[in-house]
């Protein structure tokens, strides 16, 4: 899905009111199908202005810092909202510096924060992992048991169970949700099935390894028996209690970097979505929107805020889906062509 919906956002790129090139579902609708077609471009926009917002990882930076930093110095009391506001208004001053520098500011301090978050978050995890390594194999196979018998998950329904793995994979690695492509249509390539390749890389990196590693760092700590289900409330838990003093801090660094980078990645979408509705030339007011929700985000319930991203990225996905599978096959022609010329 990663490589179809990128591919066509590199082939199918179209020009702003402004003449500029842009890429992104909605320039694949509008310049790769037939007219006919076009409404479904505006209702992607218009659901990515609000899919594509910094709530849920306000929420999560929020969470973490009242979990690692603030509980543990006994600072959390009846000012918790306050706190939370507070939180989320240095949120949005970072977030501030950052957007209004536009795309290349965003690319220079993505590129530069999330290798470290990686290698941090990876190896720290691995470490866990090799410290309760008597029960990971038993876990891992405790994954798929559950998965398919859906004995303590949502009442028993199997298929409720794939449903909601299904809308958590979506929300982490972004496949068929028509985000990625809007980043991706802006490389400076020619060559798209290139593009859709680096694309797949996404998914593997994201959802393959570092969840399965997080899931994997949650069950054989045992900490999902007895915690809640605020994921990252989950995995401070089980650092905490497999690396001692540290850990929880060593877990702060990556979600931070994680979190921002997300932020300033998000701010990116909203604002091409923004700008095909209203014209590029008013697509600088987006960011005083995308600041000013960034509060709302920090002082909300983690259950509101996942809903409403779910529910925004289901709509999403539905004009990314039709055209990909619309235009499916000139991207596997294009792609004959290319592996035909690497030999």
């Amino acid at each position: 899905t990663k490589f179809f919906t990128c591919s066509l956002a590199v082939m199918f790129r179209g020009k702003d009111s402004q003449g500029n090139l842009q890429g992104g579902p909605m320039y694949v609708i509008r310049e790769g199908m037939p007219k006919a077609w076009k409404p479904l471009a505006a209702f992607f926009c218009i659901a990515g202005l609000f899919g594509a917002t910094p709530i849920f990882q306000a929420n999560q930076i929020v969470q973490v810092t009242k979990d690692v930093i603030l509980e543990p110095m006994g600072l959390l009391g009846e000012n918790e909202l306050m706190i939370n506001v507070a939180i989320g208004l240095v949120i949005t001053f970072f977030t501030a510096l950052v957007i209004f520098g536009g795309i290349k500011r965003i690319a220079d301090v993505a590129s530069k924060l999330v290798p470290a978050m990686v290698v941090v978050y990876g190896l720290s995890v691995l470490a866990i992992m090799i410290i309760n390594a008597e029960s990971v194999l038993e876990n891992f196979f405790l994954i798929f048991e559950d998965a398919f018998t859906a004995q303590a998950v949502l009442g028993g329904a199997v298929g409720a169970v794939i449903i909601e793995g299904a809308k958590r994979a979506a929300f982490s690695n972004e496949a068929g949700i028509g985000t990625a492509p809007m980043m991706h249509g802006a490389a400076k390539t020619n060559e798209p099935i290139r593009e859709g390749l680096v694309a797949m890389l996404g998914p593997v990196v994201d959802t393959l390894i570092v969840c399965t590693m997080t899931g994997l760092c949650i069950l054989s700590t045992g900490v999902w028996q007895t915690g809640g289900n605020d994921g990252i409330s989950l995995t401070a838990q089980a650092f905490e209690n497999s690396i001692p003093v540290v850990g929880s801090y060593i877990l702060f660094i990556p979600v931070l970097i994680f979190a921002f980078t997300t932020v300033f990645g998000m701010a990116y979408y909203g604002k091409k979505c923004f700008s095909y509705l209203f014209g590029a030339e008013y697509g600088h007011f987006f960011n005083y929107w995308y600041v000013a929700i960034i509060v709302i985000g920090s002082v909300w319930s983690l259950n509101g805020v996942v809903n409403l991203i779910f529910v925004m990225y289901g709509l999403m996905a539905i004009p990314t889906m039709v055209s990909a599978i619309y235009l499916s096959p000139k991207v596997l022609r294009e792609a004959k062509r290319y592996f035909a010329e690497q030999g």
